[in-house]
């Protein structure tokens, strides 16, 4: 049976209404075929391989860009009609979307809502913050622009998650940036930029970073202060992708985030041209599958190439993660990022290292006890309230009243979901951290 994987369709190549300076992605422009998106012929045998590749009854697709809302809502409407023609009996479908938002309006707020498309959008903390590396073409800046944008989701009642790049403007600016994504999301997902000096080709040497690479020790303090206010004050009523992730890693589920998966390789990015590439940030030469015209994609999934550059992942960890005793929560981090060597000089270690260890230090034993709260039946946001009160977690029957107070049994209540993780999941919140 085929594996599922994942597919990042990228149907404007890397077109874009913005100029963001960290953009990794931006300067591929003028790399990438002439043609600025992706053509009906490429989308429809895209759509149809990818559809008849899933095993499972719910497939993902995620549109990306570039910006991806430059294709217009009547593009996407016919996207959707081929979508469904092509869709199996029995196989749910969802959308995701990625936006700098800056596009978005009515027509398109309508769209999205009557197709039940999650949206990311990018969001990098207070306007300040925000405008430091996130403006247009023109140079002039799109916070007021995303804010609007927020607002018109919000009025539609499109679900949406906020996407916040941790950069070296807005590192050592925590407290602000928290505060400011909470008011306006309650999903938020977190981003490091790190990127060497002429975005080399990760098959050569390591260049100088980049003046907008974020600081590793500062991810980590940064990371850190969000926790401890999460921690305290917000577990269940705002959702963290990075921690709620890790806290099924303490359950020993699987790593909902790639990058803190053991193995890689089962995410794949498909360009304009329907050049498929090993992953999104490996859009080179070194990393090219194949294309959709030719090939298909799953066959160019299932290449071993692409099952080496996974299991590399783990297999070229240094000695200094091997025996790291917070292995299992980061197995070495992205292979994009892994071009620092160790204290013995070994390659292969996370840039990020000394800041995700930082991170992991200072947040393991909770983790780990909102965790044991839920294999006891406890919500998290219990577990979280008499976290330093010496209260262990004791085991709560299905018939026992529920903690949260409401008079019910718990069975009827917190406890009537149990806690999932799934990968790649179209919602990354978790059931049963939510407050009643």
């Amino acid at each position: 049976m085929q594996q599922p994987f994942h597919l990042m369709i990228k149907p404007t190549g890397a077109t874009c209404n913005l100029d963001c300076t960290y953009c990794y992605y931006v300067h591929k422009e003028s790399q990438t075929p002439p043609a600025w998106r992706m053509s009906d012929e490429v989308l429809e045998t895209l759509i149809r391989q990818y559809l008849a590749a899933q095993p499972g009854p719910e497939v993902t697709f995620a549109w990306q860009g570039g910006e991806p809302t430059l294709l217009g809502v009547p593009a996407f409407r016919k996207i959707l009609a081929v979508r469904e023609h092509y869709r199996q009996p029995g196989q749910r479908v969802v959308n995701t979307i990625q936006t700098n938002g800056t596009l978005l309006d009515e027509a398109w707020a309508v769209f999205l809502k009557e197709n039940h498309i999650l949206v990311g959008i990018s969001l990098d903390g207070p306007g300040d913050l925000h405008d430091q590396y996130r403006v247009d073409k023109g140079g002039k800046t799109t916070y007021a622009r995303v804010i609007q944008a927020i607002e018109l989701l919000r009025s539609h009642a499109v679900e949406y998650n906020i996407l916040c790049t941790v950069n070296r403007a807005n590192a050592e600016h925590a407290e602000r940036v928290y505060v400011e994504l909470i008011r306006h999301g309650q999903h938020l997902q977190f981003i490091p930029i790190v990127e060497r000096a002429g975005d080399p080709d990760p098959a050569w040497p390591a260049g100088a970073m980049t003046a907008w690479s974020v600081d590793p020790q500062a991810y980590g303090r940064f990371l850190s202060t969000i926790f401890d206010r999460w921690f305290a004050h917000d577990i269940g009523r705002i959702h963290v992708q990075l921690f709620e992730g890790q806290i099924g890693v303490s359950l020993s589920q699987p790593a909902g985030l790639c990058v803190f998966a053991e193995t890689c390789g089962d995410a794949v990015v498909a360009e304009r041209d329907g050049s498929i590439y090993s992953c999104d940030h490996y859009v080179y030469d070194t990393f090219l599958l194949g294309n959709v015209r030719s090939e298909n994609v799953s066959d160019l999934v299932a290449k071993p190439v692409q099952r080496h550059f996974g299991n590399a992942k783990r297999e070229s960890l240094p000695q200094q993660c091997r025996s790291c005793r917070h292995l299992h929560r980061c197995w070495g981090e992205c292979p994009k990022h892994r071009f620092a060597e160790t204290a013995a000089g070994e390659p292969g270690l996370s840039y990020l290292c000394g800041g995700y260890y930082h991170f992991f230090e200072h947040t393991a034993a909770r983790l780990d006890a909102l965790a044991t709260g839920i294999g006891h039946g406890i919500p998290a946001w219990e577990t979280a309230r008499r976290w330093g009160t010496g209260v262990s977690p004791r085991a709560v029957g299905p018939n026992d009243p529920c903690l949260c107070g409401s008079g019910k049994k718990r069975k009827k209540c917190c406890g009537s979901t149990s806690f999932r993780n799934p990968f790649w999941s179209r919602r990354f919140s978790v059931e049963n951290i939510a407050r009643p």
